[in-house]
């Protein structure tokens, strides 16, 4: 509740904070019991870096001190329309993996998917085969996106005092849940649908940059093999590419859950008019 607040309170903005719990060797079940928000970075020319640094470390210090967790174990982020395939998340996830355990995760929101009634909560790690294509710093070295990021599954409980809570505020509701307005049969077009078109159209554009830049860079080989001694620059990041086609499969796997729906709803209405001509 504390990410889901964070996130949805800071909206449009993107934010980040700071994972603590512990890990069960016994069941390998990572457990995540309190989280903290990063300060907001401030554009004042100072070490953005090291005063989060000091944040950090400073609230795990006083969390320590009123005997909560102060084990990190990860950290989260917002995301909007399901977009986090980015080398700035990447790379922080790898620092976290690296110098802290390799069962460190990355906890990832989306207020904007959450809001269409579907709580969007995912846990990923960096697999070990990106960790180690990542360590070797290898250009020339191809993984399949499919295989960058590997997710944990979540689940959540609640402690004994807010399932109390909830059972009692549903059990004092004065809701008529008998009183449908229909809405859920709406059949126009969903927003949802076009945003992550338009985003997915995005990306192809970026893809196709990088590829370009490939191409110009085996032009410039070309021409270095025809004149020896010639420069041809260094060699272009597979990383890029690798992360924009994995981040166009999961805008094509929303798409295809959304459109599911849709497709429910039409064949619905359509049985429904053949019912009502009858």
């Amino acid at each position: 509740m504390k990410i889901v607040k964070h996130c949805q309170d800071s909206l449009p903005s993107m934010v980040t904070g700071s994972l603590l719990g512990m890990m069960l060797d016994d069941d390998g079940i990572l457990e995540i019991t309190h989280a903290f928000p990063f300060p907001e970075q401030k554009d004042n020319g100072g070490d953005k870096n090291m005063d989060g640094h000091e944040y950090q470390l400073e609230m795990m210090k006083m969390l320590r001190e009123v005997n909560v967790d102060n084990n990190c174990v990860g950290w989260y982020q917002s995301m909007l329309t399901g977009s986090y395939s980015t080398s700035t998340l990447v790379e922080n996830q790898q620092g976290y993996q690296t110098d802290l355990s390799p069962n460190a995760v990355v906890l990832l929101y989306d207020p904007q998917q959450t809001n269409k009634g579907n709580l969007v909560l995912r846990a990923y790690r960096l697999s070990r085969e990106c960790m180690e294509l990542l360590s070797a710093q290898q250009k020339n070295v191809f993984l399949s996106p499919s295989k960058f990021f590997e997710e944990i599954p979540v689940y959540m409980k609640n402690n004994g005092l807010t399932t109390a809570m909830l059972y009692e505020l549903s059990q004092k509701s004065n809701v008529d849940h008998f009183n449908c307005d229909f809405e859920q049969f709406n059949l126009d077009k969903d927003s949802y649908i076009e945003k992550n078109l338009e985003l997915m159209c995005n990306w192809v554009d970026d893809l196709a940059n990088e590829q370009y830049k490939f191409q110009y860079y085996v032009r410039q080989q070309k021409k270095q093999q025809q004149n020896e001694g010639e420069d041809s620059g260094s060699t272009p990041r597979r990383l890029e590419s690798l992360l924009i086609n994995h981040q166009i499969r999961q805008y094509c796997d929303q798409m295809e859950k959304s459109s599911s729906g849709s497709f429910g709803k039409l064949f619905l209405a359509n049985n429904m008019q053949k019912g009502s001509g009858k």
